[in-house]
């Protein structure tokens, strides 16, 4: 069963089961999909998806942390049980080190010696990452490893 499937599958059962919040988000999750695809006249891949999956649980995040301060738990604890829906679909993500390692074989690959040859590296290690790791947090390793 392809991601798409099982979100229309587990939306059906969501609204069986009367599970508003699942329902919801599993709705947007899917018209974001659907959005994309009419956009770019493509149908999504696994990975497209995960890209999808990947910015409506950034959206979630930083909506968590921007209420961090504020008397909005009840948001607050909306946006958590969101987030931790959305990672039941989501990839496995890379670790650190996992990055880190294929930030080196894309530097070995691609030949590059400072910080001015970052372009080359991304564009042969975002491939390998897409929708499995944080966009900041591999630009922030690659820099890193380049200085």
């Amino acid at each position: 069963m392809n991601m798409k499937e099982r979100l229309l599958d587990d939306l059906k059962t969501a609204m069986r089961n009367k599970d508003i919040l699942r329902k919801d988000l599993l709705q947007i999750i899917r018209a974001g999909v659907l959005q994309v695809e009419k956009d770019s006249r493509i149908e999504l891949d696994e990975a497209g998806i995960a890209e999808v999956l990947a910015k409506e649980y950034k959206k979630r995040a930083e909506t968590v942390q921007e209420l961090a301060g504020s008397n909005r738990q009840d948001m607050i604890d909306k946006n958590r049980a969101e987030m931790a829906i959305i990672e039941e679909y989501l990839p496995k993500q890379l670790s650190e080190a996992e990055i880190e390692d294929l930030v080196r074989q894309a530097i070995s690959r691609s030949g590059a010696q400072s910080a001015r040859d970052m372009g080359q590296v991304m564009k042969i290690l975002m491939p390998d990452v897409k929708g499995r790791a944080d966009g900041k947090l591999v630009n922030q390793i690659v820099k890193r490893l380049l200085d």
